[in-house]
């Protein structure tokens, strides 16, 4: 019988803490993310990506209510286990927050899930999986109350979920063309100028 071999104890990567991850230095041209103590680089959004990011960043500033700020690509700690564990932290293309969340965030560096409003991912190639599965599990485990997934490759259109108790998030109907709602404000969309 062979035995499979064990890694060495000095080639183990520990798994992150949220304060490990908020330690390491800022790096301009790389993204980082965090899972489950796991550090995951994610590609650089392409331009239309980017156009779509601060299009949609844009209209909805128009249509935010006093005390709400739309901010781009935050990083957001989901909580889902202790500070002494390994943490998740994404970092969403677009977020919704009370102004006293940003305020706060200017001195720490780091939203908290139980802040985020609203939540949006602008789904890429790379990130279709991740966006429409992973984060869309994660955020509804970290109680953010409203997600909604731009797919730029079908329309493009604008999935909106929001949180449905036990079960995790509620999906709508894609929607193409414009997209109005009232929660969890009073927002639209005119989804062909996002391209």
């Amino acid at each position: 019988m062979t035995a499979l071999p064990q890694p060495l104890p000095e080639h183990e990567v520990p798994a992150l803490t949220l304060a490990d991850y908020l330690a390491l230095p800022e790096e301009a041209d790389r993204r980082f993310e965090l899972q489950e103590g796991a550090l995951v680089m994610t590609p650089s959004p392409s331009g239309g990506h980017q156009n779509c990011s601060l299009e949609l960043a844009v209209q909805l500033r128009a249509s935010l209510p006093a005390g709400l700020k739309v901010l781009l690509d935050m990083d957001v700690n989901l909580d889902l286990a202790p500070p002494e564990q390994p943490a998740t932290v994404r970092k969403p293309d677009i977020v919704v927050v009370p102004f006293e969340a940003f305020e706060r965030i200017r001195q720490q560096g780091t939203l908290e899930a139980s802040e985020v409003v609203l939540a949006i991912e602008i789904i890429s190639p790379s990130s279709r999986r991740t966006d429409s599965l992973i984060k869309h599990a994660e955020y509804a485990d970290a109680g953010i109350g409203h997600y909604w997934i731009v797919d730029l490759d079908d329309g493009p259109g604008l999935t909106a979920c929001h949180l449905g108790g036990e079960f995790g998030y509620i999906d709508a109907e894609p929607v193409k063309g414009v997209f109005e709602t009232d929660t969890p404000f009073p927002a639209r969309v005119d989804l062909a100028a996002l391209i």
